[in-house]
């Protein structure tokens, strides 16, 4: 009885190295993935004879070339371009906005009349620094004088020598050189702002000035609008 006993054992002994059932053996690779009409090894309880199906991988010669490839570093990206401020039809650059309570504005003004009426003007629209000479070497010679100089506004008739003799002294100057400069004046006219649009000025108000109009033609050039007006 106990040689029959172990008979029976023997025959349900599973052979060493035996597959395991379908419910244990693993699971196939969904990344190799076997080749189509073959059964991966262990599906039916038997060990197929013919050799493993190929694995999907890449060729030796594919996969150094893979790895020199990871093993290469991309180039450091360039740093994107510095933004630059919009361009306007002159071709100049855009400009900051300024606070007309930051701002120092430089009247150029021979009448005083005119100028107190401007200072007043400006004072009512927030403009706490409001500085005035009578020509433009005056305005090179003050320049050094101010931490700087935000809006000049410069008349055309003045002594000496005229508003676009003294805008090319301004313009010479290193410090002044990109300084607003509008032309306030009393040739008004469709030719001469032509003019003035040619020599470099920023802007053109003809006098009389509107004191309606002038804080919000200035609010805008202090924000880096050009501001052209001429009389009808």
């Amino acid at each position: 009885m106990e040689k029959k006993d172990t008979a029976n054992q023997d025959e349900t002994k599973k052979p060493e190295g035996a597959p395991a059932s379908a419910e244990s053996a693993p699971k196939a690779d969904l990344l190799k993935g076997t080749k189509a009409g073959k059964k991966p090894e262990g599906d039916d309880g038997k060990k197929d004879d013919q050799p493993a199906a190929p694995t999907a991988e890449k060729p030796a010669e594919e996969k150094k070339a893979d790895e020199k490839k990871s093993d290469h570093k991309p180039a450091a990206e360039k740093p994107a371009a510095e933004a630059k401020p919009a361009e306007g039809e002159d071709g100049k650059k855009g400009r900051a906005v300024i606070d007309p309570a930051e701002a120092h504005v430089l009247v150029v003004e021979d009448n005083v009349p005119n100028f107190v009426l401007i200072a007043r003007m400006l004072a009512y629209m927030g403009v706490q620094r409001c500085e005035w000479k009578t020509s433009g070497w005056q305005v090179v010679e003050f320049a050094d004088t101010l931490p700087r100089i935000d809006l000049i506004l410069m008349d055309i008739r003045l002594p000496y020598e005229d508003g676009f003799q003294a805008l090319e002294k301004v313009r010479e100057n290193p410090r002044l050189k990109d300084t607003l400069v509008v032309a306030v004046t009393a040739e008004g006219t469709q030719d001469q702002m032509v003019k003035a649009q040619k020599a470099g000025f920023d802007g053109f108000l003809a006098k009389p000035l509107d004191p309606d109009m002038f804080p919000e033609q200035i609010r805008k050039v202090l924000s880096g609008e050009q501001v052209w007006v001429a009389n009808q």
